[in-house]
């Protein structure tokens, strides 16, 4: 069909050449249209969410411009719960009829299966991908990456990225926007290692902590069961002071279940043979107990400090453990602080408020007030999902300056393997009929 190879031709040049010629034959319209497959790289400066916006009430200009008048449909975690939402409060089964089931009932991985065929079902002219991969283990990523490829058969697609390595190989048009002029820029394939931190000056503890036993938590055999199905079976885990561990496992395999038992926020772990922080689990320990020996950081954490704290104040709370600052700093530790901001290179920004930072500044930010009294275990959630690659080189390189210079052991939960950060030991989650089984998949001893 020569028309078509026509259209090909004058797609990046003028696209009221594009109108003309398909009025002319509607039929070569439609199948160009369905070939506008993009991927846009958004640095985390861009209001994703406004521009997300301009693609759906067909403001788009330049390029994307083809997608005006056009029927949109947004995939994203966000749109994701906010149908759970809906179909909670109103008590229907919208997203998976033949299934009988609400949303909410499905792991991550196949609420995102599920979603997607309801987009398709509404029979858009284009979906929007918001980090379509998020929270997704690698079996589950190449699975959704060959269901867009079918997809893209259909309907078109707009894949909004953070990271270079999501980028989908067989999505013809690429981009990147770096401001919230949106205006489209050339992919440039290649990361680089953005900043160096200032390692050198870590601040101390500014009191000694009370735990100083080499084992901080000890699983022998622990199981979990929900509503007669066994999440966990027999697992046995040693977590000792300095070690730096990531826990993996694919979606629905349990992390979250075992992280609440070293939190000590689950009942399950009573009566079962752990040991956190040198006291077996329901021996008259409190929860506080055992919170005081964690620092903690997850994504939702964020949305705790949407007030006017400021950055100082925000990292000064963690010395109370509190949301907010509501006790007068001792000059000792606000000096401590002072230096975290040095290393971290924000001394200009201890004024500025925390919902004013970038997300990979807030983030940065949060972490340190996690470590800020060197805990004995400091746990990281995820601490990367959504960044940029610049956003995600800095704290990789603040998680890699805490293992260097302190004696805090890192739990670092992730799904992704991220070059540069390089963890001791790694302790992997199996699934079986029987419920999930633990794997050290590597471990070295410490000397």
């Amino acid at each position: 069909m020569p028309q078509i190879k026509k259209i090909k031709k004058i797609k990046r040049i003028n696209h009221s050449n594009l109108l003309i010629c398909g009025k002319k034959n509607n039929l070569s319209l439609h199948k160009y249209f369905k070939m506008q497959h993009w991927d846009i790289l958004l640095s985390n400066q861009v209001n994703k969410k406004a521009f997300i916006e301009t693609l759906l009430s067909g403001e788009a200009k330049g390029e994307l411009a083809v997608f005006k008048n056009q029927k949109g449909i947004l995939f994203s975690d966000i749109a994701i719960e906010k149908f759970i939402e809906k179909e909670y409060q109103y008590d229907t089964v919208e997203a998976s009829p033949e299934s009988h089931r609400q949303l909410r009932t499905f792991s991550s991985g196949e609420r995102k299966k599920e979603f997607l065929k309801y987009c398709i079902n509404q029979k858009p002219d284009f979906i929007i991908f918001d980090n379509p991969f998020d929270h997704l283990d690698q079996a589950s990523r190449v699975v959704l990456a060959e269901s867009l490829k079918d997809l893209t058969q259909d309907i078109a697609i707009i894949q909004i990225v953070n990271r270079v390595v999501d980028v989908l190989s067989f999505v013809p048009n690429k981009a990147q926007i770096k401001d919230n002029t949106f205006e489209l820029h050339p992919l440039s394939q290649t990361v680089n290692h953005f900043k160096t931190l200032n390692t050198a000056a870590i601040p101390k503890a500014i009191e000694p902590h009370s735990f100083h036993e080499s084992v901080l938590i000890k699983m022998e055999n622990v199981s979990v069961s929900y509503d007669e199905r066994k999440i966990v079976d027999n697992i046995s885990w040693t977590i000792k002071q300095g070690e730096f561990w990531q826990l993996i496992g694919p979606n629905g395999s349990g992390k979250s279940t075992i992280l609440s038992l070293i939190t000590g926020d689950n009942p399950k772990g009573f009566g079962q043979n752990l040991h956190l922080f040198g006291r077996k689990k329901g021996t008259g320990e409190s929860v506080w107990d055992i919170k005081k020996q964690i620092g903690i950081f997850t994504t939702s954490m964020t949305d705790l400090f949407q007030k006017s704290h400021t950055l100082e104040e925000m990292i000064l709370s963690g010395f109370f453990d509190s949301i907010g600052l509501y006790i007068e700093p001792t000059t000792l530790q606000k000096q401590t602080v002072t230096q975290w901001l040095e290393v971290i290179e924000m001394s200009g920004l201890r004024k500025k408020r925390f919902i004013d930072l970038s997300i990979g500044q807030q983030r940065v930010a949060l972490i340190v007030r996690a470590v800020l009294k060197h805990p004995p275990l400091l746990i990281l959630d995820e601490p990367v999902e959504g960044l940029d690659d610049e956003n995600v080189d800095l704290v990789i390189q603040l998680i890699n300056t805490i293992k260097q210079e302190t004696n805090v052991s890192i739990l670092y939960v992730s799904h992704r393997i991220e070059t540069g950060l390089a963890p001791t030991s790694v302790f992997e989650l199996l699934p079986s009929s029987t419920g999930s089984i633990g794997k050290i998949k590597y471990h070295s001893e410490l000397n």
